[in-house]
């Protein structure tokens, strides 16, 4: 298949919540051609009214990285379409496996046209607030290599952000919490992304700089996961808490 028939195969799957089969068992592409493939298929959802609001990061754990034999963070495309608000129900029909993670969301300020620095995160960076991202694979199993996945728009399907909150002067040892109805399914702290949160806004900056994608006024950064993702239950309250930063809440269905 060429690149273009690729993108049309994932975009298909992900409209009708159907799995398709792991591309790179038949086909091999690399790294470069992945990100091609996931600009293609963003393209087609670009052309049905959606619009870009922003970038998710993924593998922001070092161990993660490690295990996955790579040297640097993938990232993929939001649209206005997976945006939910917290409170709202998620209907679960919509996705093939829907997992859930907790995460941190920052707001951009104004355009960050280049690398940013830690420094330089107050002039461009209005707030923070937890998050709720919601991956689904659109391979069958929820089975993928490193190319695949860039490919799938690294998983992106939904995210919800709760209330936003002027930046603290640190973002280190947090705890982080995602919870579905009563029981707490994952924990762990801040330091977990990237050991500073703060450094997805710097790496955002940078992969957006070197693959020529947009951060404008307005737009989000999700920061990356904070612990591993969770299978969603059906009819099931998730709630995404970060210390001092407040909590998000969606309800599956």
């Amino acid at each position: 298949m060429t690149l273009s028939e690729i993108a049309t195969t994932l975009d298909a799957a992900a409209a009708t919540a159907k799995a398709t089969s792991q591309i790179s068992t038949t086909q091999s592409f690399d790294e470069d051609e992945a990100y091609e493939i996931q600009r293609l298929s963003l393209e087609k959802r670009y052309a049905r009214g959606e619009k870009y609001v922003g970038m998710k990061l993924g593998f922001t754990s070092f161990a993660k990285m490690e295990q996955m034999g790579v040297h640097d963070m993938i990232w993929g495309r939001l649209t206005d379409a997976m945006c939910y608000k917290s409170g709202d129900q998620l209907p679960l029909a919509k996705f093939i496996h829907p997992r859930a993670e907790p995460e941190i969301a920052f707001l951009i300020k104004k355009d960050i046209l280049q690398e940013i620095s830690l420094e330089e995160i107050p002039e461009y960076i209005l707030a923070c607030a937890p998050a709720i991202e919601v991956i689904d694979s659109r391979y069958q199993n929820f089975r993928f290599s490193l190319e695949d996945v860039i490919a799938d728009n690294c998983s992106s399907a939904a995210f919800c952000i709760g209330a936003w909150q002027p930046l603290p002067t640190s973002l280190n040892d947090l705890a982080i919490s995602l919870t579905f109805g009563t029981q707490t399914v994952q924990a762990d702290q801040s330091n977990a992304i990237l050991d500073n949160p703060y450094l997805s806004v710097c790496n955002a900056s940078r992969l957006a700089k070197k693959y020529g994608e947009q951060l404008l006024e307005g737009q989000v950064i999700l920061a990356g996961a904070a612990t591993p993702a969770e299978f969603i239950p059906i009819n099931t309250k998730i709630t995404a808490k970060v210390q001092t930063l407040g909590s998000c809440v969606l309800t599956s269905v």
